[in-house]
């Protein structure tokens, strides 16, 4: 037998041992993978059955159409703010009402904060950011105002004796938000009226009027608000508006409205907290956490409480004393300014009629001395001081010219504390005075009277209110009309 005969038998040989056991060996190849696919999915079994979900996800019931129900999905979640973070979010809300100062001062306030990379983009952030602001204009600030908001007008002008009044001197609920919308668009920023002007001493220590500072990103231009007779008083009741003012579970004011069912819901039902919802929106709506001014007479109680003296045989005379004095302090508390608006809602100033004058003047001096005592002991003793009086009806204790120390009522208003003086006037966009020792500044009303006249001026030279917007977006079609002065 030849070598290569050899070969091939035994190559033969193999391959025949070869072919006779490859049914076995594919055999044990696929139970091999069968049992160590049972054994790898047990084991992932056991193991997510003990760690359950991962940690950076959560597991939610699917709601979506198509999901089985019951079936558990897992998303994504946000990952939490850390106290770095949740500073610095308390930092940025201060820098976006211009106070950029405070911003640095609350992140370097906290070590942590200033020393970690964070923090320190964020105050140079707020720097830089400051040294773009520029000086508004001192002279050109306007200040509006408003009486109690009307929420139900179907109430308010159901034709019956009050009617006209409402129609004429207040301003609707929606006619506000649209206000501050329009006044928002145009760049308006809402100051204090302690910003525009402020008592400082001069080189000798005597303290004296200076203009305020104001710092505002090119093109803004400040202004300052104020509500009238923010009381509640007995003829408005059913008529459509707030009741009383109170304090809100997040320690804000807001207030209190009786519905046609009896109950009593608790709300954004007039101007305080309408604007705060606002400026919770827009944080650059305020300069710095400013309000409004609001001013109260006491002759029925300030606030919706009936606080005044000839109410005292009320069993809730003195529960409503203190109550009203701790709504009070939560005005003060979240950056709004009290005023008084006299204790009667009388005509302090001037006489427009000759013939009914008494020295010049609308009612006698002991009755003006008699007004401001009393507000003083009935009002100021619950709110605590205050420096500004806004005249009622805007009838001020002088002409345009200047407050001179011959003047008695400016005297007696000076020593029982006030500096602040309020009349009104829509003629101008702005008017003010600033004295040695006063601050003088006229008010425009945005009631119903005053849109609607500029609503059908079509001379746009005699639109009173332009400037702030355009009356025919604001006004509120529901009101009759025309809208005559009462």
């Amino acid at each position: 037998m030849s070598k290569n005969d050899y070969r091939r038998r035994v190559s033969r040989r193999r391959r025949s041992r070869f072919s006779r056991h490859l049914p076995t060996f594919i055999v044990l190849f696929v139970l091999t993978v069968l049992i160590g696919g049972c054994i790898f999915a047990v084991s992932r079994f056991l193991f997510h059955k003990k760690s359950g979900p991962p940690k950076d996800t959560e597991v939610i019931a699917s709601a979506t159409a198509g999901t089985a129900p019951n079936t558990e999905v897992t998303q994504p979640t946000e990952p939490a703010l850390d106290e770095v973070d949740r500073l610095i979010a308390q930092a940025d809300r201060l820098a976006a009402g211009y106070d950029y100062d405070g911003a640095v001062a609350l992140v370097e306030s906290d070590p942590a904060a200033s020393s970690d990379p964070r923090g320190q983009e964020a105050i140079s952030g707020y720097l830089a950011t400051k040294d773009t602001m520029v000086e508004a204009d001192h002279t050109q600030i306007t200040h509006v105002f408003f009486h109690t908001l009307i929420m139900d007008t179907a109430k308010a002008f159901d034709g019956d004796a009050d009617s006209k009044g409402y129609n004429s001197v207040m301003t609707t609920a929606d006619e506000f938000k649209r206000i501050l919308n329009a006044m928002y668009e145009r760049g308006y920023v809402l100051v204090r009226l302690h910003d525009v002007a402020y008592e400082e001493p001069d080189e000798n220590g005597n303290l004296r009027f200076v203009y305020g500072k104001i710092m505002l990103p090119e093109g803004k231009k400040p202004f300052v608000m104020s509500q009238d007779d923010v009381c509640y008083y007995d003829y408005m009741l059913d008529d459509g508006f707030a009741t009383r003012m109170v304090i809100g579970e997040d320690g804000k004011p807001t207030c209190e409205m009786t519905l046609d069912d009896g109950t009593v819901s608790t709300g954004s039902y007039d101007l305080v907290p309408l604007l705060e919802d606002f400026i919770q929106e827009h944080p650059d709506f305020s300069y710095r956490g400013a309000r409004a001014v609001i001013a109260l007479t006491g002759y029925q109680g300030i606030l919706g409480y009936r606080t005044a003296s000839n109410y005292s045989d009320s069993p809730t005379y003195e529960a409503d004393r203190e109550q009203a004095a701790k709504v009070a302090q939560a005005l003060r508390d979240n950056g709004w300014e009290l005023a008084s608006h006299s204790f009667g809602h009388l005509k302090l100033g001037v006489s427009t009629n000759p013939e009914k004058s008494f020295n010049g003047f609308a009612i006698e001096d002991e009755r003006f001395r008699h007004d401001t005592d009393r507000w003083k002991a009935e009002v100021e003793s619950l709110i605590g001081p205050t420096d500004i009086i806004l005249y009622p009806f805007g009838n001020d204790i002088a002409d345009f010219h200047a407050y001179t120390e011959d003047n008695p009522r400016f005297k007696y208003l000076e020593s029982k504390g006030f500096r602040y003086f309020c009349n009104v006037d829509a003629s101008t966009p702005y008017w003010m005075q600033k004295g040695t020792n006063y601050f003088r500044m006229a008010r425009r009303n945005l009631d119903g009277y005053r849109l609607y006249q500029d609503t059908v001026q079509e001379d746009p030279a005699k639109k009173r209110l332009s400037d702030l917007f355009d009356a025919r977006d604001i006004f509120d079609s529901v009101r009759p009309t025309p809208v005559t002065w009462y």
